[in-house]
């Protein structure tokens, strides 16, 4: 009988263990210096978004958001910032509601557009359907950014994170994690730091 049991015990902990390691290779995402894949999903004017739209683009800010996050809507007015300060510089906001819509209601396509007017989002607002492309970037958090490099051989990602040290409160932030990464990155500078813990809501897939 202990035999029995002790098999048993051997399974569930091996079944476990490759359950979690599924889970944990499939969200992992994209590292500093890996490259993008571009992707095609719906902008709140139902027009579809890619990368490759941007020709003269010299990078992206991909950024995880939603609707319905108490983080990523304190964060609203700093992503519209980034986009009116960096856009012009050749590096776009491009905002990814990640949520899958029928767990999060506040977060359909017919929500999107009536935030996106609601606050004069400047940026494409598009839907990851299907929720295929935030697994990809290994996006868990909204809101969760992603600056990307554009170079000759793709889209490189030079840094994954937070926005900056205070979701809370923007006038007492301290160090603007994004905004110094797109600096560096447009100076052909050395990014100094390229990674950062993402503060917010977990993504609902």
């Amino acid at each position: 009988m202990k035999a029995i049991k002790l098999i048993g015990l051997v399974i569930f902990v091996a079944l476990t263990s490759a359950f979690t390691y599924n889970v944990y290779t499939e969200e992992k995402g994209y590292d500093i210096g890996d490259y993008a894949t571009d992707f095609t999903l719906k902008n709140i004017d139902g027009q579809m978004v890619s990368l490759s739209d941007y020709t003269n683009a010299k990078g992206f800010l991909v950024i995880f958001t939603c609707n319905s996050c108490p983080y990523a809507v304190a964060y609203e007015d700093r992503i519209i910032a980034l986009d009116k300060k960096y856009k012009s510089m050749g590096v776009p906001v491009i905002a990814i509601n990640p949520n899958n819509p029928d767990l999060k209601p506040a977060d359909s396509f017919d929500k999107m557009k009536l935030r996106a007017k609601e606050k004069g989002f400047t940026f494409p607002y598009v839907l990851d359907e299907g929720q295929k492309i935030y697994p990809q970037y290994g996006a868990s958090k909204t809101p969760h950014v992603y600056l990307l490099e554009k170079t000759p051989k793709g889209n490189q990602v030079k840094y994954i994170g937070a926005i900056d040290d205070n979701y809370s409160d923007a006038s007492a932030v301290d160090t603007k994690y994004v905004e110094d990464a797109v600096n560096a990155m447009l100076k052909g500078e050395e990014i100094k730091v390229t990674t950062t813990r993402a503060i917010g809501c977990s993504i609902k897939a």
